[in-house]
């Protein structure tokens, strides 16, 4: 206590602080902003890389534009996040070299501890192998439609480790990698809206067939919707024989993530287009006979006496 209140302790402590900020102090200045300018470069490579590649892509006609976009989005968001960590590791390590702490020591001993977690977190390891192959089969990119383990949603960031999913309810889902048992993607490439349509008994068929074929060619010959259909309408016939209608089935193929709002238009046209050929859309109901030789009313009045 009597040397934290002496003048000799205090001069030397603010003569070993003077020495530090002369000798230090400027070096781990020169490193944050050394660090502040790697990750603006970082950041600005990453960005002029992905343009670079995204028009590459969009000279190439074999290349679905779309598609490659989001495959170089994810990549680069990947590299990038590699890159980050590694500075950011290098950084803490000659920050605490600076202090004078020796760096040796910590390093071996987080190679004998990452070897111990390693035997240890095996899921983690089979997160991080699953998230590796997901990214290099391409399977999955982020922006597609997919429907992982029994839930849908659009994939909003893609990990090594994670896979997150925002539904249409606007939950957001995030799955490990290695606990994926099912993944379907509904936008890679191309899409396809399948329609299920519902007529009478009493129509003709190859006429509503006819009508459904109209529609879906003035659809492709709409300047906006003609972009994002990639094959005429295909009808593959009488499909069912309901319990009150005759379905009809047809397919639209479509750019990715177009397939919804296609098949909206295109059932909306066609609402129209029964209507003005007077083709009935059946709904569930029921029809009673009754025979010629029995009386509705006499059947009435016995009735009424029975109660």
């Amino acid at each position: 206590m009597k040397n934290l209140l002496s003048t000799e302790f205090w001069s030397r402590a603010l003569s070993k602080a003077i020495d530090w900020a002369i000798t230090d102090l400027p070096g781990i200045i020169i490193m944050i902003i050394a660090l502040i300018i790697f990750l603006r470069v970082l950041k600005f490579s990453i960005y002029r890389f992905r343009r670079i590649l995204v028009r590459r892509a969009e000279k190439d006609e074999k290349v679905d534009t779309v598609e490659a976009e989001k495959r170089i989005n994810t990549l680069t968001g990947i590299v990038q996040g590699a890159v980050r960590i590694a500075l950011y590791t290098i950084f803490i390590i000659m920050l605490l070299s600076k202090f004078g702490i020796n760096v040796g020591p910590i390093l071996a001993s987080a190679g004998i501890l990452g070897l111990a977690v390693g035997f240890g977190a095996q899921e983690l390891v089979r997160d991080y192998i699953s998230g590796f192959f997901m990214l290099l089969e391409d399977q999955v990119r982020t922006g597609d439609v997919a429907i992982i383990n029994g839930t849908g949603g659009v994939v909003e960031k893609i990990e090594l480790r994670t896979i997150t999913l925002r539904d249409l309810n606007a939950v957001v889902h995030i799955f490990q990698n290695g606990k994926i048992n099912t993944l379907s993607n509904m936008t890679k490439e191309w899409s396809a809206m399948v329609f299920d349509i519902g007529v009478a008994y009493k129509e003709d068929v190859d006429q509503v067939m006819e009508i459904m074929k109209q529609v879906g060619d003035e659809l492709q010959n709409d300047p906006y919707f003609g972009q994002k259909i990639i094959e005429p309408l295909e009808i593959m016939g009488l499909d069912n024989f309901g319990s009150s209608a005759l379905i009809i089935k047809a397919r639209l193929k479509t750019k990715p993530i177009m397939q919804w709002e296609t098949g909206r238009e295109y059932r909306r046209r066609l609402k129209i287009a029964f209507n003005k050929n007077n083709i009935e859309i059946p709904f569930p109901h029921t029809t009673v006979y009754w025979g010629k030789e029995i009386d509705p009313l006499k059947l009435n009045i016995t009735k009424e006496n029975e109660a």
